[in-house]
C-alpha cells in the first residue's frame, strides 16, 4: 500500500521527542506508584467496590491500537502530528499533575473506599495514562508527510482533497489523512479507508469502482486539490 502513497516524507521527529517523553513518563509512573503505597490507618474490612477498583488498575491500562497495514507505518500530516504532540504534552505536563494533586489530597482525607474524590481521581488518572501511552506509541511510529509538495498535481496521493460524484449523482468532497487524525465531521478519511484505497493514484476524470455493502458503485473524480506550500520562516 505504501507504494501507492508516493508521499514526500519529513524525517520523523518522534525520536527527538522520545527522551523527554520517557523522562516525564517515568516521573509520572513514580507518582502513580506512590499512590498505591499502603497508608497507615486502622484495620478495617475493605469494600468489594474498592477491591475491584484496585485490581482493575493494571487491566484497564491495556491499550489496543487501531490496526495499521503491513510495515506498521503510521502516515500523518504535519498538522496532525503537531495536534497529537500538543495533546500529549498537555496531558503529561498539565492535566496529569492536576489529577495527581487531587488524588493525593483526597487520599489524605481518610477512608478511600467511600471517598468519591479519590475514586473518581484514580479513574481519571487511569484514563489519562492510557491516552498518554497511546499517543506516545503512535508518535514513535509516525511518518510525517507534506501534502503541499503535491500542490498543483492532478493525481491523488496522501493529503489530497478530492471531489467525486457517484452513480446516484451524489457529489462528495473528502480529504485523505492519517488514521489518528481523520475527522469524519470535517470530511476527512484515513488513507486505509475503502474510499481512500479506491481513489489513491487516480486522476481527474478517472471512473473507478468502489465496493460498498450490497453493491459496487461507480465514482468519477471531478477535482483534486492540495494545500499550497507553506511559507518559509525567515532566518
Amino acid at each position: 500500500m505504501a507504494a501507492f502513497l508516493e508521499c514526500a516524507f519529513y524525517e520523523t521527529p518522534a525520536h527527538a521527542l522520545t527522551p523527554y517523553l520517557r523522562a516525564r513518563w517515568q516521573h509520572a509512573q513514580l507518582e502513580r506508584n506512590s499512590l498505591k503505597r499502603p497508608q497507615p490507618c486502622p484495620p478495617k474490612a475493605m469494600s468489594k467496590a474498592f477491591t475491584k477498583e484496585s485490581e482493575d488498575d493494571e487491566d484497564e491500562d491495556e491499550v489496543r491500537l487501531a490496526a495499521l497495514p503491513g510495515g506498521g507505518k503510521n502516515y500523518i500530516t504535519p498538522d496532525g502530528y503537531k495536534t497529537l504532540r500538543d495533546e500529549l504534552l498537555q496531558l503529561i505536563d498539565v492535566e496529569r499533575p492536576k489529577v495527581v494533586d487531587v488524588v493525593h489530597w483526597a487520599a489524605s482525607n481518610g477512608d478511600r473506599s467511600e471517598n468519591g474524590d479519590y475514586l473518581y481521581g484514580k479513574k481519571r488518572l487511569r484514563e489519562i495514562d492510557r491516552r498518554i501511552r497511546f499517543l506516545t506509541r503512535r508518535l514513535e511510529i509516525a511518518v510525517i508527510t507534506e501534502p503541499s509538495l503535491h500542490y498543483g498535481n492532478a493525481q491523488i496521493f496522501f493529503g489530497a482533497t478530492v471531489t467525486y460524484v457517484d452513480d446516484l449523482d451524489e457529489k462528495r468532497t473528502i480529504t485523505i489523512t492519517g488514521i489518528d487524525e481523520a475527522d469524519s465531521a470535517a470530511g476527512e478519511v484515513s488513507w486505509i479507508s475503502p474510499i481512500a484505497r479506491t481513489l489513491l493514484k487516480a486522476r481527474v476524470g478517472d471512473v473507478l469502482r468502489l465496493p460498498m455493502p450490497g453493491r459496487v458503485a461507480e465514482i468519477e473524480v471531478l477535482a483534486v486539490h492540495y494545500p499550497p506550500p507553506r511559507a518559509s520562516t525567515p532566518p
